[in-house]
């Protein structure tokens, strides 16, 4: 590790943490629909969606009517983006001519880009036209995000909206929170990504791939497109699925340190700034920093042990008198430090865009992405799926604390009773079942353990990264397993919606359930959620969950491959 490493983290930080506040306030506008900056322009735009859609921003809906529109909405997404991959060899905008998309990959493709999961089992630039690319891959780019940022919010009102006579019961409107969420806060920040990216040297074109000769003589095809636009979205949206097969490592996708930097800013400015929008609409910003903090923690823990880790590098490096940190997998451009940091943001994030080879780090290196998906990426995590995610281990949290005490567990005023703690447990335990119950089935499954790239317990962290990666929504690999077969496209495409309904429907029940409860005033029993205790407690009860319930898995795989290889073993 380096001084100059630790710099650079410590740059990121302080970017993220003063764009909590203005970001957050600016959201805040949005989703409370006052007036904006954009509104003279945006206001006729968006009332015309509404009009189309047959709805109006006066129109609340009960947290059922919200939870059967998201789920028609993206199930339509599903069936489009399906259709448009299985017709891609006749559509317009296919300069290289590819070919239909095969079955399988179609279904895994179109749920992982609907679910905000971006799982490639493909290469881009040698599967996907440039109008598939543009208007099927980059427009969910934008509805998953907003559909994860619509149910935060909805979540949020759950705390912020007092009951009693009169008072709606709703959680607000799901058309309208979706298309505030696209206008007013992705497509404008976007825009404006998109131009720094070009401008620092990332392709923008529909021109054809273009045909070069190297010094040797050799003929060369250099794949372009609109990588920009669709590099934008991806980060700010948390979505990770690369133009490119090499995704951020690629130097059209991330030129340099410059690029590098934003685009990691990108991945948590959302997040981050969820908590603030929190903290404003509830009357009380402590409490969102008080989530923020405890994100903060889990963060800086993992980076810190990340970077720890490959810094030291392979000791069975160093018996061949090879030494310094593990660069394999990693480029020259970025480092060791920028490349653990990147990594532990995007697995924090459920982003899954990568600048290095995650199946390349040291055991413990990456042990830590692992830990952040499966601790379901509440660490910052997606665009609003982080946020409600968070919001589930408070209930638990609070829960506990209230059975320590012998007092009713409450949060922000609102009763937490047995039906949120149903639905919270229910939601936490899905992702588990998805990650474990799969990788346990494709462990013993000939036609599965064929697709790993390395024997061992490495093999075994090839396929448990593969199904966390999916049920938590994220979309990064270790590199060495081949996903593109029958039996991983399906179960993973299965693992996707499981990893993303079943979190989002029990999320939705406990706002309709809280937003119905009459908001109990604090008094000199009431347990403090915006405090250090709190924040404490709230780490603890993530890590002893995560720990419980994943560690087993884990001692199989990165856990022995670390003991094998500082032991100098091989396998």
């Amino acid at each position: 590790m380096t001084l100059n490493g630790w710099l650079q983290i410590l740059l990121f930080c302080g970017i993220i943490i003063a764009l909590v506040k203005p970001l957050g306030g600016y959201m805040t506008r949005v989703f409370s629909g006052e007036r904006t900056f954009l509104s003279p322009v945006l206001v006729p735009i968006e009332r015309g969606l509404y009009a189309m859609a047959g709805t109006s921003e006066r129109e609340d809906q009960h947290w059922t009517s919200y939870a059967f529109s998201l789920l028609m909405f993206n199930l339509f997404g599903v069936i489009v983006l399906y259709a448009m991959m299985r017709l891609q060899a006749g559509l317009p905008y296919n300069p290289a001519g590819m070919s239909a998309v095969p079955p399988e990959l179609s279904f895994n493709t179109a749920v992982s880009f609907v679910s905000n999961t971006n799982w490639q089992n493909y290469g881009g630039e040698s599967t996907m036209s440039y109008l598939t690319q543009m208007v099927g891959l980059n427009v969910q780019n934008f509805l998953s995000a907003a559909t994860g940022m619509a149910i935060a919010v909805g979540l949020i009102r759950a705390f912020s909206r007092a009951s009693g006579p009169g008072a709606r019961k709703t959680i607000g409107n799901f058309w309208v929170d979706m298309t505030r969420a696209t206008l007013y806060i992705l497509l404008p920040i976007c825009i404006v990504l998109t131009l720094v990216y070009v401008y620092l040297g990332v392709p923008q074109t529909l021109g054809p791939y273009v045909e070069a000769t190297t010094l040797e003589g050799a003929k060369q095809t250099i794949a372009l497109g609109p990588v920009a636009s669709q590099l934008a979205i991806k980060m700010l949206g948390t979505n990770g699925g690369g133009f490119f097969n090499a995704n951020s490592a690629h130097p059209f996708e991330n030129p340099d340190n410059i690029s590098n930097m934003i685009q990691m800013l990108s991945i948590f400015a959302i997040g981050a700034a969820f908590t603030n929008v929190f903290g404003r609409m509830v009357g009380n910003q402590r409490q969102g920093w008080a989530i923020l903090a405890s994100m903060g923690i889990l963060f800086i823990a993992g980076v810190g042990i990340t970077y720890w880790a490959e810094a030291a590098g392979n000791p069975l490096m160093h018996a061949f008198g090879l030494e310094g940190g593990n660069m394999e997998g990693k480029e020259v451009r970025f480092g060791v430090a920028m490349s653990s940091l990147f990594a532990v943001i995007t697995t924090a994030a459920s982003c899954g865009a990568v600048n290095a080879m995650h199946g390349s780090f040291t055991a413990l290196g990456g042990l830590i992405p692992l830990i952040n998906m499966q601790l379901g990426e509440v660490i910052v995590g997606g665009v609003g799926a982080g946020f409600y995610g968070i919001i589930l281990f408070i209930i638990v949290a609070v829960f506990v604390a209230g059975l320590m005490v012998g007092r009713t567990p409450e949060y922000l005023g609102k009763k937490i009773e047995a039906k949120e703690m149903k639905m919270a447990v229910l939601a936490i335990l899905c992702l588990p079942l998805a990650m474990l119950v799969f990788t346990a089935i494709a462990t013993v499954l000939p036609s599965a353990v064929a697709s790993i790239g390395t024997a061992g317990p490495h093999g075994f962290s090839e396929i448990l990264y593969a199904y966390t990666s999916a049920a938590a929504n994220n979309g990064s690999a270790f590199g060495g397993l081949t996903g593109n077969t029958p039996w991983y496209n399906v179960t993973l495409g299965i693992g996707m919606l499981m990893g993303r309904f079943l979190v989002i429907i029990p999320a939705l029940a406990i706002a309709g359930s809280l937003v119905a409860k009459k908001t109990v005033p604090a008094s000199a029993g009431t347990f403090p959620t915006d405090g250090p205790l709190f924040v404490g407690l709230l780490v603890g009860t993530i890590l002893i969950v995560g720990g419980l319930t994943f560690m087993p898995a884990l001692a199989l795989g990165p856990v022995v491959e670390h003991l094998v290889m500082i032991a100098g073993q091989t396998f």
